[in-house]
């Protein structure tokens, strides 16, 4: 039974694109509605999940047109589904963007249906497509202020670098094609043969790097944050962010059989957490923190991805997805409540507002691997993958942990530190901070704790499927059994490097590292890896656009001009010779042909009593064409039936014929 497939990526499509197309006219209901069909979504996500549906596409069949809810992509779509719910009904009450709410509603869930149809696409030309909507879409959320020239411009960049990488995608479709397999099947794209496999494997890398920010696309995250929060929770933890990452999971036999494939991909996502995390740790804004954090987190799934460790980089997916969600959907809320994400002036926050202070501490901590929460388990079940794969590389992800662990009790300190005493108001202009900041009245709304505390809940009780026999149903549900388990004295290891960061980051953070302003302000700038990009990258392209420029307007716009002028004068030639040759041919045969028929032309009348022969001609066949069009007019009724029934007539008649002429 596959109805439930097509339904679940089919619903979040159908009802986005309503909200959005009927706009402001659908204001007022967008939200339920919205909420509505993403908890309908998440019904059946875990129907999918369960009876595991393969279906193609009706009426389409010989088409590589294929969805599937198998082992892997089932738990992750229960995920996005999940997360999306919980961000709709976060925002269905005060915290959303404040207009156009049809809009934003159904932007969101086109968003989470691109995602959705990507987790269960079987097949290069379905990815694709939901690959090229969730571009579209994350570009139109991150911009949904679109009249602020900073987010369009920041909404372009992000669009813009993941439409770059995205190109590998097609690179990968067409060299699958010329590989010889003779289909476009994910699970066949490790069938390849010759180089056309290292083609392959290079576009699906590079498509998934682009899509996940990993290193060196990291950047694109970084203006991603101009959008609404609810867009940064969603895109940061359980779609576009992700979707590499699950990307290189889905296609791990393709690594493998790369030869290559796997110890690059696993070594991007190691570099890429160690030195995201760095970039997270020199943050002073909340928001850019947790958008580094996302680029050095996704990286542990690309690891895992590269090691073969399927079960550690899944749970990492499901994990990363509750607490980095919870995590943005706080500092939004701080955010409407405070007026400030910047790390100085959120001392407190979590003072003020207990639920999102409790709450923010169970994502941070999540996310530093604290034990007994979710990452901490995925952690160590990927690094057990790594550690089969060298000791290099188990020791690149273990430094990555504990520099996660750093980044993110670093945001603690910060938001569980008392409020600073305001300053004494001068002349009546308001605090000291200029009046910047709010005073952080006001609460939440219920369906906002709501969303909150089940996504708090979700990283705790997670953590369960890190643990036997829980893990053993999961691996064996994902496909992925005989996977290496961490060694006790592994898992020690990682939790006391973890809790020993900790405490060091809680003992100096009020006393940071005497580091160089220059050396600070590189790490903060994101190891300026945008300025990087557009030296070379986009300023060589400008370049050359600007030489084709002047070679166009040096050489073929001349070449184009001599040979317009050679044109013209060869058409004034033209028409010289025509004026003066065939034209007077064809003025001189005119003068002939009349002096002709006047010569041969008879005086009409009568010859003894009878018309003389070649009128008696003429009339005739004049009465006989008026006898005919009388009865060609006669069908001409107007009525469109009756000529659809004339026409049926005549072909009847027609095939009558032509089977006669057959049987003889």
């Amino acid at each position: 039974m596959s109805w439930p497939l097509w339904a679940l990526i089919a619903l979040p499509l159908g009802s986005g694109t309503a909200l959005a197309v009927l706009g402001r006219r659908a204001d007022r209901a967008a939200p339920g509605t919205a909420v509505a069909a993403a908890a309908a979504t998440l019904g059946l996500a875990c129907a999918a999940a369960t009876t595991r549906p393969d279906a193609a596409a009706p009426l389409l069949d010989g088409l590589p047109v294929r969805l599937a809810a198998d082992g892997l992509s089932g738990p992750v779509a229960v995920a996005t589904a999940a997360v999306t719910l919980a961000v709709l009904v976060f925002s269905s009450r005060g915290n959303g963007p404040g207009e156009a709410r049809a809009r934003f509603s159904g932007l969101m869930l086109l968003f989470s249906g691109a995602m959705l149809t990507t987790v269960t696409a079987q097949t290069l030309p379905v990815l694709l497509m939901a690959w090229e909507l969730m571009g579209a879409t994350s570009w139109a959320l991150i911009g949904y202020w679109w009249r602020e020239p900073a987010r369009a411009r920041a909404a372009g960049t992000a669009f813009l670098t993941t439409r770059a990488a995205d190109l590998g995608l097609y690179v990968a479709a067409g060299a699958a094609l010329a590989g010889g397999t003779g289909g476009l099947d994910l699970d066949e794209l490790s069938g390849t043969t010759g180089p056309w496999l290292s083609v392959v494997t290079a576009g699906v890398i590079v498509a998934a790097l682009g899509k996940s920010a990993q290193l060196p696309f990291s950047f694109w995250l970084s203006r991603a944050m101009e959008g609404p929060s609810p867009v940064s929770a969603l895109l940061h933890s359980a779609t576009m962010a992700a979707a590499g990452a699950y990307l290189l999971l889905r296609t791990g036999p393709l690594l493998t059989a790369s030869g290559w494939g796997g110890p690059v991909t696993a070594w991007a996502g190691a570099a890429t957490a160690v030195l995201l995390g760095l970039v997270a740790v020199a943050q002073t804004d909340l928001k850019q923190l947790l958008a580094a954090s996302t680029c050095a987190q996704t990286g542990f799934m690309v690891l895992a991805a590269g090691t073969g460790g399927i079960t550690g980089g899944t749970l990492q997916f499901i994990g990363h997805a509750a607490a980095k969600s919870l995590a943005f959907l706080v500092a939004g809320a701080w955010l409407t409540l405070l007026g400030t994400k910047a790390l100085p002036g959120l001392r407190g926050a979590a003072r003020r507002h207990r639920v999102a202070g409790v709450t923010f501490t169970v994502a941070a901590l999540t996310l530093a691997g604290w034990p007994p929460l979710v990452l901490w388990g995925a952690k160590d079940l990927l690094l057990a993958a790594a550690l089969k794969h060298g000791t290099a590389l188990y020791t690149a992800g273990l430094a990555a942990a504990v520099v996660a662990a750093v980044y993110s009790v670093k945001a603690l300190w910060f938001v569980w530190q008392p409020a600073p005493a305001p300053a004494p108001e001068r002349d009546g202009t308001g605090p000291g901070d200029g009046g910047a900041a709010r005073d952080g009245g006001g609460a939440l709304p219920a369906p906002a704790s709501w969303a909150l505390g089940g996504l708090a809940l979700a990283c705790a009780a997670l953590a369960v499927l890190a643990f036997e026999p829980a893990r053993g149903t999961f691996a064996r549900a994902l496909g992925t059994t005989g996977e290496p388990a961490p060694h006790g004295w592994e898992v020690a290891l990682s939790t006391a490097l973890v809790l020993a960061a900790s405490a060091a980051v809680l003992r100096r953070a009020a006393r940071p590292l005497p580091l160089p302003p220059a050396v600070t302000a590189w790490w903060g700038d994101w190891m300026r890896l945008e300025a990087l990009a557009r030296l070379l990258l986009v300023r060589p392209v400008l370049r050359l656009a600007g030489v084709l420029a002047a070679f166009d307007d040096r050489v073929l716009a001349r070449a184009v001009r001599a040979a317009g002028h050679g044109a013209l004068r060869a058409a004034g030639a033209v028409a010289v010779l025509d004026a003066r040759g065939p034209d007077r041919a064809t003025v001189s045969a005119a003068r002939a042909t009349l002096r002709l028929a006047r010569a041969t032309g008879r005086p009409d009348g009568r010859a003894g009593g009878r018309e003389e022969w070649l009128d008696v001609l003429v009339r005739g066949i004049t009465a006989g064409a008026a006898a005919l069009g009388r009865l060609a007019r006669r069908p001409q009724t107007g009525q469109l039936h009756q000529y659809l029934a004339q026409a049926v007539a005549a072909f009847t008649v027609l095939a009558l014929a032509l089977v006669l002429v057959a049987v003889r």
